[in-house]
């Protein structure tokens, strides 16, 4: 008899948690999660680099997935080994993805058609074609023509999952054009879709004219946010200027007349007339200055992160209230930083309202809390510090694993000429180290990196000069009977 194949942990518990198993009936994940992390951070588990790939074009990765040559070719992660799922055909350099996200099936919503609760790669092609893309097959499943008025070069979500924001490459004009004073006063342009089935909310042009001295915009949480050279930061009402700025409303598939010319609206070459004009300056919401346009929201109540607008202040943060511009106590942080690296500081992720301050020896993570006998008062505190344990050795990446509940940080030590990693797992709620993986490969603190925890998987890509990058895939491995044990415990 052949060789019995033994389950993935990975696999089983998600089966178990989607009531495969008599008696689970999908209300175990948590438990579930709690035994997986169990295992990654038992002593005797083991991170096995299983896999290495280089390649001429950049890699990308999401959920499991590992996107080679521009996403035309995707790897799974989830198996032993990464296995090809699909190959898209060969294309021109014009026809090439240039930027992607993934979506996943919201809970709760009716949709159209049964494939749409599978998982889609929603990509924007270098002739702005926007695309929905089957992430298990690679088919084709929605498209749409954008415009031949700009060059459309990014996308991300403005609502996570529900609504994305395509933007244009900014419009610099030539220099002749603008010392003549005829280059075009448009900036740039954000269109804006509900997702599955694509549906337009409108194209928005941002105009130097109406916003004097602009020099970047985007869109976050239906909140406009608009830069300036000086920088100040604007934030505005999205859906307030659709209502008072949408000249007509489109529909996709429909017929529409613009400037003499009739077509269908995102069908090419008629692609999707600009419909949201503003031509006056609407009042903002909130605005700050800061040092390089550096904002960020977050926390509980909201507050905010920036730095003061002078060169001199460069990493130093100020941590204010949101309704009115106050300064929390303690709320000015600033690290010494005695190395060439600097520091950077965000709110946590896992939406605990704590922030994370990174250095090139320290991870502080604070939190915030109303000062005592004084609730309209916010302050600053340590709730714990992650400190590198050797002078040469520094911190190059922070991450958080929302479905362990732990932190990950990539601390880097130099050896020689060599630069050697390893990827240390930290309790979210104390900053107990759990477990320390060593990367085999050499890191290089002059190239690009970017790794990647995901339940049993860490991946790092790298990129090296010359545009060659590398793709390395560590699998845990842990002792079959450990595995079964902690499996059969939850029962």
């Amino acid at each position: 008899m052949g060789r019995t194949r033994k389950a993935n942990v990975c696999r089983r518990l998600s089966r178990r948690a989607l009531g495969f198993y008599a008696r689970d009936a999908g209300v175990v994940q948590r438990t579930n999660l709690g035994i997986l992390r169990a295992l990654v951070c038992q002593e005797s588990t083991k991170f096995k680099n299983v896999w290495t790939t280089h390649s001429k074009s950049p890699i990308a990765y999401e959920r499991g997935r590992i996107y080679f040559d521009n996403y035309r070719c995707c790897v799974s992660s989830v198996a032993s080994e990464p296995r090809k799922l699909y190959e898209m055909p060969k294309c021109s350099k014009s026809e090439k993805i240039e930027d992607a996200l993934l979506w996943e099936c919201p809970v709760g919503d009716i949709l159209p058609d049964p494939s749409d609760y599978k998982s889609s790669l929603i990509a924007l092609t270098a002739h702005n074609w926007l695309l929905r893309i089957s992430a298990t097959t690679g088919e084709v499943l929605e498209k749409i023509y954008l415009a031949s008025y700009c060059k459309f070069r990014y996308l991300s979500w403005d609502t996570p999952q529900e609504v994305i924001a395509v933007k244009s490459a900014q419009n610099k004009g030539s220099a002749a054009a603008r010392q003549a004073g005829t280059s075009s006063p448009v900036l740039l342009y954000l269109a804006v879709f509900r997702v599955l089935p694509f549906s337009l909310v409108g194209i928005l042009e941002i105009n130097k004219k109406v916003f004097e001295n602009v020099t970047d915009a985007t869109l976050s949480h239906g909140i406009l946010i608009v830069m300036y050279s000086s920088g100040l930061v604007r934030l505005y009402s999205f859906q307030a200027i659709i209502e008072q700025f949408m000249q007509q409303k489109l529909d996709l598939g429909c017929a529409c007349s613009q400037g003499g010319t009739t077509g269908t609206v995102g069908e090419a070459p008629f692609g999707i007339p600009c419909n949201v004009k503003i031509t006056d300056s609407p009042p903002p919401l909130f605005e700050v200055s800061s040092l390089e346009n550096a904002f960020q929201i977050g926390g509980h109540p909201w507050h905010y992160i920036i730095t003061p607008n002078k060169k001199k202040q460069k990493g130093v943060f100020h941590i204010c209230a949101l309704k009115d511009n106050s300064l929390a106590k303690n709320g000015i942080q600033e690290m010494e930083c005695c190395s060439l690296e600097s520091d950077w500081i965000y709110f946590h992720p896992d939406a605990s309202g704590r922030i994370i301050h990174v250095g090139p020896n320290q991870v502080k993570v604070l939190k915030l809390s109303e000062v005592e006998n004084d609730s309209s008062q916010h302050q600053i505190s340590e709730d714990f510090v992650i400190w590198a344990k050797r002078e040469d050795r520094t911190f190059k990446i922070v991450d958080y694993e929302d479905e362990l509940d732990l932190l990950s940080v990539v601390a880097v030590t130099q050896i020689d000429a060599e630069g050697k990693a390893h990827l240390d797992f930290h309790c979210n709620e104390y900053g107990t180290l759990l477990k320390s993986i060593p990367l085999v490969e050499s890191w290089d603190v002059t190239y690009s990196h970017e790794v990647y925890f995901d339940r049993d998987l860490v991946l790092h890509i790298e990129q090296k000069p010359n545009r060659v990058f590398s793709c390395y895939v560590y699998q845990m491995v842990c002792d079959p009977g450990e595995e079964e044990e902690a499996v059969n415990r939850s029962g």
